[in-house]
């Protein structure tokens, strides 16, 4: 079988962790069948079951690796009757159960031209039982994906349309204010809104000015700042971070800590007063 891609990569994310051995069983299955794939380990940190937060994961992600295949295990569901799918999109293929996990990364990339129910099991593992479809299932099709094997070899015609979407929160606005979710917590404990910063621009908000953070019954003002280090000794500070969104931090302190938020907290934003 021909090679699809001039490098034969899989770009792997799941909740397994690494204290079991189910990310290197998966290394194992792909490395049999595609011996000279290269596996980028995205993270295998993501919360079990969180399938929100591993939609967010990839497609931060998808957009900086090369072409090829996304392995994303998320399967709160695993040995229930969700389906198990590859999607093709611009540059390759996304692989996992279909509960809204791999949907952010496929509008990311401009939306999915095919996609496959993974029914053919001449291209999966035996499973002695159904809950590790990590092994059985979607190693193995990532594995042959990779190596050349045509997306509907794998199994029955979906309808791009009938996948699972992605449930992410948007901004609303009203009296003066932006209304924000938590997307998520780096391990550094800055806290990711979904805001946008034209959103605070509308407010006539913009870099130095001092912005008024409601969380629950709490008033606090974050001052917008370039970078962490930006932020006075024990500051609550407003950024733009890595990825283009609105953050909250504090210089080298957990911002989640200090106020206690978590990913899907309601966060307010508005003008400030004085600091």
């Amino acid at each position: 079988m021909a090679a699809r891609f001039e490098v034969p990569v899989v770009s792997f994310l799941s909740d397994y962790g690494t204290l079991d051995e189910f990310v290197g069983v998966c290394h194992g299955v792909m490395l049999r069948i595609a011996p000279d794939v290269r596996i980028i380990d995205l993270t295998h940190e993501i919360a079990p079951h969180d399938t929100r937060a591993g939609g967010l994961a990839l497609a931060r992600a998808v957009q900086y690796v090369p072409e090829g295949v996304v392995l994303a295990i998320v399967d709160p569901g695993v040995g229930t009757d969700r389906r198990a799918v590859a999607v093709e999109v611009e540059g390759g293929f996304l692989v996992g159960p279909d509960n809204g996990v791999l949907a952010p990364a496929v509008a990311m990339l401009g939306g999915a031209r095919r996609a496959v129910s993974l029914t053919n099991e001449a291209y999966q593992l035996p499973a002695p039982g159904p809950t590790f479809a990590g092994r059985d299932v979607f190693a193995p099709a990532a594995a042959h994906l990779v190596t050349g094997v045509d997306l509907a070899d794998l199994g029955d015609d979906l309808d791009p349309a009938l996948l699972q979407p992605g449930l992410l929160p948007l901004t609303h606005h009203g009296d003066g204010a932006v209304h924000a979710e938590v997307l998520w917590v780096d391990r550094f404990g800055n806290v990711q809104l979904n805001v946008d910063p034209e959103e605070l621009a509308a407010l006539g908000l913009g870099p130095g000015d001092i912005v008024g953070v409601r969380i629950g019954d709490a008033e606090r003002s974050a001052r917008w700042v370039r970078s962490y280090a930006d932020a006075g000794p024990g500051e609550l500070a407003l950024l733009v971070d890595s990825y283009g969104l609105v953050c909250l931090a504090l210089d080298r302190r957990s911002a989640a800590a200090e106020t206690g938020l978590s990913p899907a907290s309601a966060v307010t934003l508005s003008r400030g007063g004085d600091a």
